[in-house]
């Protein structure tokens, strides 16, 4: 007799090629209106599956893993965030966690330099006065923005992503400075040319740009506060594609609306999907809809990451992309 297909039950709408395998592979449990589960739908999802499928829009915190049915065994998240997810708890309980890290590197990195040439360029700005017909001819002086080329880029984490930041913005022309919990590899610092600075403050008042890249922890929330965005320069872009509640939004919209800082390309948010009103209302504050790793090979890949590390759990091994405590 064919052993038992493990119960997934996958709390959005994932992509068709995602789906289909699943459904070849699990008895799969999808959601097909991609409406976000209210909390009494995810408590009742974990007191069923074998194997929950969230995404960061879903929080998975302790008191919701005390209603979780004896088979859960494996939170097989879809994305590389893992900050929805009590993360203990789910150890405490015998529960497995594994993100899809990796797969949205090169897409998050390209949005990054996107959003630096969109506030540089003012690409933004410009394009919304063409399409409203406002465009009456060239002018010497109007439009104008910043040359990127020859300007100092602060990195703040240098994983993956703010690696793969960096290889691109040497390519224009930027210099490449970082602060991280310890310095990269000499030979990672040789090849892209990057400064190490131990002290955020120090490297927060030399730079032009700054972009995030750090994961959201305790320890990152609100890194940037008000006391640190003051520190940056008035002409400074300030871009993050990592996790709103990295910097103090509120402080941050302040600073923008006195010119204080010179712009910022956000595609997070603090309190997402709400937006400070007034951030909105701001001509030097790009704002893209959380979509770093929207792209179909990025979120297919992310799909496949999930599929392998729920066989992998069904045939008896350690998932590849198992998330601990200790990483947190």
């Amino acid at each position: 007799m064919a052993a038992r297909k493990p119960k997934v039950i996958v709390t959005r709408k994932l992509p068709d090629p995602v789906e289909t395998r699943m459904r070849e592979l699990f008895d799969t449990e999808l959601n097909l209106t991609d409406a976000p589960m209210t909390r009494a739908q995810l408590s009742d999802a974990v007191a069923r599956a074998d194997v929950l499928v969230p995404t960061i829009t879903d929080k998975i915190d302790g008191s919701l893993l005390e209603k979780a049915g004896p088979d859960l065994k494996l939170i097989a998240s879809f994305g590389a965030g893992v900050d929805h997810v009590d993360v203990a708890a789910a150890n405490a309980r015998g529960i497995t966690v594994t993100n899809t890290p990796g797969v949205l590197t090169e897409d998050t990195a390209d949005l990054t330099m996107a959003l630096i040439m969109a506030v540089a360029r003012r690409i933004v700005e410009g394009a919304n006065v063409t399409q409203a017909g406002g465009f009456t001819g060239w002018t010497p002086t109007w439009m104008m923005g910043h040359r990127i080329t020859g300007k100092r880029l602060g990195i703040i984490g240098m994983g993956r992503i703010g690696q793969a930041v960096a290889r691109r913005a040497r390519a224009f022309g930027l210099q490449i400075h970082y602060h991280n919990r310890k310095p990269v590899s000499p030979r990672i610092a040789e090849e892209l040319g990057a400064t190490y600075w131990e002290s955020l403050d120090q490297m927060l008042a030399r730079m032009d740009i700054i972009s995030v890249h750090s994961p959201h922890t305790p320890a990152t929330y609100h890194l940037l506060s008000a006391r640190r965005l003051r520190l940056l320069q008035p002409h400074a872009i300030l871009i993050n594609t990592a996790r709103g509640e990295i910097i103090d939004e509120t402080a941050l919209t302040e600073l923008l609306a006195q010119g204080a800082i010179g712009g910022a390309g956000l595609d997070v948010f603090e309190f997402e999907p709400r937006i400070n009103p007034k951030l909105l209302k701001l001509p030097n504050a790009v704002l893209l809809p959380h979509m770093g790793s929207a792209t179909i090979e990025g979120r297919i890949g992310m799909g496949e990451k999930v599929i392998i590390n729920i066989r992998t759990w069904m045939d008896g091994h350690k998932p590849p992309d198992r998330v601990i405590p200790s990483m947190m």
